[in-house]
């Protein structure tokens, strides 16, 4: 989604943020200009359309700044004042400034809400891999104390004047076996390959050379490094 490179917080804090503040600020001030207009032209007495012939504009402009839609330009505005008969900082400014105060702190906390998500994500982000291989770490110590060491067995067999070698890396507890490879043909005729326990796998190959008239031996068992 979102967060690609190691900067897209710091963008998000420059651009978005600032961008988010002031949209959410102007539509409050247009907003208040034109609730004030109404309220004014209400109760001076004039109507839409009488209001509008006055300032030399059309009537649905005058609707326009009464439902915030858009606002009076500064000519326009100094026009309002002079037949509302109230001063221009009354017109546009001093209702506004408590809105301005209590919009400016909710985008604050808006912005501060968006960073420490931002900031979360990138910690995140940073900190899933260490989890990763940490919670690897300590689920393969949890299989190894619960199957034991990884060991490795070496079988070699002659049969029909021929050497065949196989061998195993298993679990020393349950015998599962890690990794197993060989000659091919030994592997094809005793069929070790569909078996998981090496303990059967060694048994299944001696079994079946000695029957046909072979010999196997096995070496010792090695412990060997668990990657």
């Amino acid at each position: 989604m979102l967060l690609k490179r190691a900067n897209i917080p710091f963008e998000i804090g420059r651009e978005l943020v600032p961008n988010i503040i002031r949209l959410y600020l102007k539509e409050g001030i247009i907003m208040e200009i034109g609730k004030k207009i109404m309220d004014l032209r209400k109760k001076k007495g004039p109507s839409q359309e009488e209001l509008a012939e006055k300032v030399g504009i059309a009537r649905q402009t005058i609707s326009k700044w009464e439902l915030g839609e858009t606002s009076p330009d500064l000519k326009q505005a100094k026009e309002l004042s002079k037949i509302f008969n109230v001063s221009l900082d009354e017109l546009t400014d001093n209702d506004i400034k408590d809105v301005l105060v209590e919009k400016t702190s909710n985008t604050e906390k808006l912005a501060g809400l968006i960073l420490k998500i931002i900031k979360f994500m990138a910690i995140f982000i940073i900190a899933a891999p260490i989890l990763l291989i940490t919670l690897r770490i300590i689920f393969k110590n949890i299989y190894e104390n619960n199957s034991g060491r990884l060991m490795n067995v070496k079988i070699e067999c002659t049969l029909h004047n021929e050497t065949y070698g196989y061998e195993f890396n298993y679990y020393e507890t349950t015998g599962d076996i890690k990794e197993a490879g060989g000659d091919g043909y030994l592997a094809n005729i005793t069929g070790v390959n569909k078996y998981s326990d090496a303990y059967q796998a060694l048994d299944v190959i001696d079994a079946y050379v000695k029957n046909n008239g072979g010999t196997c031996e096995r070496s010792e068992s090695n412990p060997v490094e668990d990657k």
